[in-house]
């Protein structure tokens, strides 16, 4: 091995090992950084509509960028958050979210239901009337306790989300002014050609916008719509169904199905009949149908993945990292298909390199 080939690989041994440590620096507020990042492409838009209003000055319009980003996202987000614990706390503390004593409904149901319909009901693992109900109060008990035991970790660690904070918008400031003068250090550096790099760029950016615009707006949107159903009909925590909502609505297939179903079985089997159809006409019919809907306006139809991708995927995020696995899980298979995407079109161009050096 000649002295070259030493130096050159003691250098990139070395470029790893000080990456790695760098990544590792940044572990703790990898959430902050991560959130700093994608702010910074949704909100990139404003900063250049600014930039041209203010006369080209770089400074002024990343700190009106920055101001607007906190009144339309983060503003929001704790006034939603502080609703939300309030609301599992005072869920936790009461005796249920719909106060309808309908266990004699119930029974009276299940005496007039056929034998076929009880054996299935049977066969589902519901063998009476009492472990229907039971089974619904368990499951609002169970969510009202994971919202407690969440508010009370929000509470003890406020110092820790405090500085989160301030990170996540100090590197924002700066990635609204400086954000092209990294991506062109990053370029500089990268070991693929230019066009591969231009490429994967691109489809990071398209990919960032796609999963936000197309699963988190959306999301939002449905527990919202969801929100406004219970509150009409009289549903108690609605801001905590609504988040509940909001997260599920993530999942694709079921999603916000999950909550507003039994709600809407509940309500029927308690007798009230018109608020349950409802419950269901206004599910099925608008909850339901949004993603269909506005998905294609917002997204259009270049990073769709399959349902099966995106439940997987976000499914192994929370599971590996925690809340921010439902954005970083359908990003990375986002970013994963467009990769593959960009090299199956290069390798369509030119299927055989190897001819480039023939003479």
């Amino acid at each position: 091995m000649n002295r070259t080939t030493v130096e050159t690989s003691s250098f990139f041994i070395a470029l790893a090992l000080v990456s790695g440590a760098f990544v590792w620096i940044l572990l703790p507020f990898y959430g902050a950084v991560l959130w700093s990042m994608i702010l910074a492409v949704l909100f990139r838009p404003v900063y250049l509509w600014l930039l041209e209003k203010t006369g080209n000055r770089p400074n002024l319009a990343a700190a009106l960028t920055l101001l607007a980003s906190v009144v339309i996202v983060i503003v929001p987000g704790a006034i939603v958050l502080e609703s939300l614990i309030k609301e599992s706390q005072r869920l936790y503390a009461s005796t249920g979210a719909i106060e309808i004593d309908v266990a004699s409904t119930i029974r009276n149901l299940w005496a007039d239901l056929p034998d076929f319909a009880v054996r299935l009901l049977s066969w589902m693992g519901l063998t009476g009337p009492d472990q229907f109900h039971a089974m619904i109060t368990d499951f609002i008990g169970q969510v009202a306790q994971s919202a407690a035991d969440l508010a009370v970790r929000i509470g003890q660690s406020t110092v820790q989300l405090a500085i989160s904070l301030g990170i996540m918008l100090y590197t924002l400031f700066f990635l609204f002014r400086d954000g092209p003068t990294l991506v062109g250090a990053i370029r500089r550096a990268s070991p693929l050609s230019g066009a591969q790099t231009e490429r994967i760029f691109a489809k990071l950016a398209s990919a960032v916008r796609a999963t936000i615009k197309g699963n988190v707006i959306i999301a939002i949107l449905q527990g919202s719509l969801g929100g406004a159903i219970f509150w009409l009909l009289g549903i108690q925590a609605v801001v905590l169904w609504a988040a509940l909502m909001s997260l599920l609505a993530l999942l694709p297939v079921v999603g916000a199905a999950i909550v507003w179903v039994p709600f809407a079985i509940y309500l029927l089997l308690a007798g009230e009949t018109a608020k349950g159809i409802i419950l269901l006409l206004f599910g099925g019919l608008v909850i339901s149908l949004v993603d269909n809907l506005l998905r294609p306006m917002l997204v259009g139809r270049d990073l769709r993945l399959p349902d099966f991708v995106v439940l997987i995927t976000t499914l192994g995020g929370i599971a590996l990292i925690g809340a921010n696995g439902f954005v970083i899980g359908p990003m990375i298979a986002a970013l994963f298909v467009a990769v593959w995407s960009s090299f199956a079109e290069e390798k369509a161009q030119d299927p055989d390199p190897s001819s480039r050096n023939r003479t």
